[in-house]
């Protein structure tokens, strides 16, 4: 069993990990992690929803994209921000010149595109995010009466990898892991779409190599989540290593997440 998607029309990726099924048959409780896009122009009745739902958000974006689109802001939820890439990172990043600049170098490079996205996703086991992941972790450990949601702008990279750790830490099998991240897909198909569309109508174009290049840059792909694997292997022998010396979690504060976070 996937993430589920929960029903929110302004929030297309948002997902509930709930009923995610571990290796020893155990399942992830409904109702306590979720992962989504940006909370941002969330309708109000929506965002009462949400409220009854959330008691923690936490916000992976840089800075900029957190002033380019202000979270919306859920009563009596506390709020975390933990940037995981440094400011301005074209592709992951997605302030408005992020996004201009990207499109402009690799519009009709789909295999340059790819490769750049690779490059990103392996940055994800590089210091600077593994200390952002680990405060993430920190925070799960310290529990919530409610759901802790947590977030990037679209909920496909950076928070999509900050799922794959606590799915990993948790004990969701490998192939369901990655057969969830993309799912991603599915959930942002009529984004993907509508932003495809936008800017190849911004570039006067019509070409193919613009949409095999948007598909790597605004989609999820099997090979960007494999390389973040592959990136943690190299550095810490493999995603177990991560999450002991990247993450600092022993064997105790595994077991903590576990009694806290699956039935």
């Amino acid at each position: 069993m996937f993430s589920r998607k929960l029903n929110y029309k302004s929030l297309p990726n948002i997902r509930d990990l709930g009923g995610m099924r571990t290796d020893d048959g155990r399942q992830i409780k409904s109702g306590k992690l979720i992962r989504s896009g940006h909370l941002s122009g969330m309708p109000e009745e929506e965002l009462a929803k949400l409220s009854g739902l959330a008691g923690a958000v936490i916000d992976f974006r840089t800075d900029n994209e957190r002033l380019e689109n202000p979270d919306a802001q859920i009563a009596d939820a506390a709020y975390y921000h933990i940037p995981i890439v440094e400011s301005f990172t074209p592709g992951v990043s997605r302030e408005e010149d992020s996004d201009k600049r990207v499109v402009e170098q690799l519009l009709f490079k789909p295999g340059e595109a790819r490769d750049y996205m690779i490059r990103m996703y392996r940055a994800f086991a590089g210091d600077y995010a593994v200390a952002g992941y680990a405060d993430f972790v920190r925070l799960l450990l310290q529990g919530n009466k409610k759901a802790v949601l947590w977030h990037c702008t679209a909920g496909k990279d950076r928070a999509g990898t900050a799922a794959v750790i606590i799915e990993e830490i948790l004990g969701i099998p490998r192939e369901v892991i990655i057969a969830d991240y993309l799912t991603t897909n599915e959930h942002l198909k009529g984004e993907l779409i509508r932003l495809t569309a936008f800017v190849k109508q911004q570039a006067g174009t019509d070409s193919p190599l613009a949409d095999e290049s948007l598909r790597y840059l605004f989609g999820a792909d099997e090979d960007f989540i494999k390389a973040y694997y592959e990136a943690a292997a190299d550095k810490y022998g493999s995603m177990d290593g991560l999450i002991r010396e990247g993450l600092g979690l022993s064997d105790r504060d595994r077991e903590e997440l576990k009694e806290m976070y699956l039935l």
